[in-house]
């Protein structure tokens, strides 16, 4: 399917790192995600009720990174793939979650993690 809708650098701040440091004070988070699914009812009808709403999306991933701590981004990562995969009638998830402010010792714009999942057969009957 190439149908998929898009929200591209969503940004929150959050306290999400190995290190205990990193939970001491907020950091700039981003976050995109894409997710696929059939986009031609809603468009042949306009219907907002045949498409997934871009702000409970929204409001789904800015609850997630805001209110939990992960010490890893792929744990981040993984959190919003499960949750916007049972709460929103799509078919696969992708999610890219960058963290800007990373201090790894030099100049670098952002360490990222990127991961696709798919709802799984048996959730989907």
């Amino acid at each position: 399917m190439t149908d998929r809708i898009v929200l591209a650098n969503m940004r929150f701040e959050a306290r999400h790192g190995y290190y205990a440091w990193e939970h001491d004070q907020t950091q700039p988070f981003e976050v995109d995600v894409e997710l696929l699914l059939d986009l031609q009812p809603a468009g042949m009808e306009d219907d907002l009720d045949r498409t997934v709403d871009y702000g409970r999306v929204y409001e789904a991933v800015r609850q997630i990174v805001e209110s939990t701590s992960f010490r890893l981004l792929e744990a981040l990562a993984e959190a919003i793939s499960h949750e916007l995969l049972a709460d929103f009638e799509i078919t696969e998830v992708g999610v890219r979650v960058r963290k800007p402010a990373v201090r790894l010792g030099g100049p670098l714009d952002h360490a990222a993690v990127e991961i696709w999942r798919r709802r799984s057969e048996r959730a989907e009957r």
